[in-house]
């Protein structure tokens, strides 16, 4: 009986999935790239990836039962992390082109248009974690992960009324303004840039993930 962690890539279509895949495996997970509606539910670990547009990425992902998927496990506080438009469709709705599109609504909040001088950001960027993140561990204040991205969510915070309640850690990052770089919620984590191609930071912050799972 193995001692790994499942992880499940959900592979709907848009993502990085083999690279995802293989950044997991590196640092000891076992990985399986699937839809497969009972594996995501039980797996140890559910990573949603995403690519291109919010509305194209929303439209995948309940073809392919993914909304419901993440809204059952983290009902269960079954873990789920998103990469890139895979964190942006977490939230309330997303603009583009003018085009409003419903996302996941498991954060309110709006993914717009990046305001900076060179859109894409492309390349690497340091980021500002908070102090207690555990996504961040043994990370340096001037590591730098690997961005792409034209879209972000700006000025957000989640307000916590509930004492028994913790509210989310936020990390930030700039370009051209400043914009959310990841989020760690309970069993929801999300990240704006992309692990799998951040290199040694990017595996420990996976490893990080997959340690609290």
């Amino acid at each position: 009986m193995s001692d790994k962690k499942k992880i499940v890539v959900f592979d709907y279509g848009f993502g990085n999935v083999r690279s995802a895949e293989r950044a997991l495996a590196h640092v000891g997970a076992d990985v399986e790239i699937t839809r497969d509606f009972d594996k995501a539910m039980n797996a140890d670990g559910l990573l949603v990836p995403g690519v291109g547009a919010f509305s194209a990425c929303m439209t995948g992902l309940r073809e392919a039962r993914g909304d419901w998927i993440v809204g059952r496990r983290l009902a269960g506080g079954r873990p789920v992390m998103g990469i890139c438009v895979g964190m942006q469709i977490l939230f309330e709705r997303g603009i583009e082109h003018g085009v409003e599109t419903e996302g996941l609504d498991e954060w309110p909040g709006t993914v717009g248009p990046l305001k900076a001088p060179v859109v894409p950001h492309m390349g690497w960027n340091t980021v500002q974690a908070p102090e207690d993140s555990e996504l961040f561990a043994g990370l340096d204040a001037d590591t730098r992960y690997y961005f792409v991205h034209s879209y972000a969510v700006h000025d957000w915070s989640l307000e916590v009324t509930n004492a028994k309640i913790r509210a989310p850690k936020v990390t930030w990052s700039t370009h051209g303004e400043t914009f959310v770089a990841a989020v760690e919620n309970g069993a929801l984590w999300a990240t704006q840039f992309h692990p799998e191609k951040s290199g040694d930071a990017g595996a420990q912050l996976l490893t990080n993930w997959i340690g609290t799972l």
